[in-house]
């Protein structure tokens, strides 16, 4: 019981390191051919979205719409493999 207890303690101490590893680290996604970007932290946390006003006056909603949902994605998918890269740097998982 006790054991567990402890390889849960320490399971959260290892994801808080990551945490604190990652504060700073930003990930850009892209969509629309790089008409629309998101900036993603390395939490996972959307921080800024810029989207072209040209592309603005091009595309109609659903357009607009589909390039901020394939460059949120592309974004947090950078930010997953940032934290998975830390994690290796911390000798946190063994992939």
């Amino acid at each position: 019981m006790f054991q567990k207890l402890k390889q849960i303690k320490d399971m959260r101490d290892k994801a808080k390191r990551v945490q604190r590893a990652l504060e700073g680290k930003t990930a850009e996604g892209s969509g629309a051919w790089g008409k629309v970007k998101v900036t993603v932290s390395g939490n996972q946390e959307i921080l800024s979205i810029t989207i072209d006003p040209e592309f603005l006056k091009q595309a109609d909603a659903a357009k607009v719409g589909e390039a901020v949902k394939e460059a949120t994605n592309d974004g947090l998918k950078k930010a997953q493999r940032l934290m998975v890269e830390k994690m290796r740097e911390m000798g946190e998982i063994k992939l």
